[in-house]
């Protein structure tokens, strides 16, 4: 097989170009790096629309996962810009430019998350559910709209990963949360109740392989645990796990 992969160094990228080159998967990488620098990759620049669409003929799949990093740095509004254009602008240039191949991919897996949902408190929530109020669920709800031209082509199949919070202790939230956790300083985020739907980065890659693999899978995809839980809960688990207190609350602002 050959399978594209855009944002192929992130966690969750660099963790499937892993799993499908052990599996024997030709992965070529969709990079913004010149492509005289690179070899086997493909190069754009959703910036400036620009992408070596004639290099995506033939794949097998193409899996779509590049965006601004959501948990580096202050939600500044130029931050905020960036979260949405990386991933709009990137997932539409690449929609668009699946639809004006010869040989278009078989399945088209975009990126996407469970911050569609916005927050519900204990409503339980489904692909089928309306996308939620704010800043993130109006991005995701964006961001799927991006894939529209792919949508329409009857040649692809489009696949929404909505993915919920990844762990994993190479990187992510979980990483981010270990430090604060170790020293004692972990504690629940407000009134600790509202409910946080992880999984693990290895259950992604699998998810995203059986995805791949099965065509009666199209649309929106939660990629979940089976078991959600609070903050607080999670934040007991964690502090149990690593011997350390969780008294340090955050407030909810």
């Amino acid at each position: 097989m050959k399978v594209v992969v855009s944002g192929s160094s992130g966690l969750i990228g660099s963790a499937l170009v892993r799993t499908l080159t052990a599996g024997g998967v030709n992965v070529v990488r969709l990079v913004r790096t010149p492509p005289h620098m690179v070899e086997a990759k493909i190069h754009w620049d959703p910036d400036s629309g620009t992408i070596e669409s004639d290099k995506l003929e033939g794949a097998d799949a193409v899996i779509h996962l590049a965006g601004e990093n959501i948990a580096s740095g202050r939600w500044t509004k130029a931050k905020k810009a960036r979260i949405r254009d990386s991933r709009v602008n990137g997932t539409r240039l690449l929609a668009e430019a699946l639809t004006k191949l010869k040989d278009p991919p078989k399945a088209f897996l975009s990126a996407s998350a469970v911050g569609y949902y916005g927050d519900r408190g204990d409503e339980l929530l489904t692909e089928e559910s309306e996308p939620g109020r704010g800043f993130l669920p109006e991005v995701c709800r964006d961001w799927e709209a991006a894939t529209v031209a792919a949508q329409e082509d009857e040649r692809l199949r489009v696949v929404l990963l909505r993915f919920g919070v990844v762990f994993s202790a190479q990187g992510g939230a979980l990483q981010q949360m270990l430090g604060p956790f170790r020293k004692g300083l972990g504690g629940k985020i407000g009134n600790g109740r509202q409910f946080m739907s992880w999984v693990s980065v290895d259950d992604v890659v699998a998810a995203i392989v059986h995805i791949m693999a099965n065509e009666s899978l199209i649309g929106p995809v939660n990629l979940v645990s089976p078991y959600p839980v609070t903050n607080r809960e999670l934040t007991k688990t964690l502090g149990r796990l690593l011997h350390r207190p969780t008294i340090a609350p955050l407030p909810a602002f």
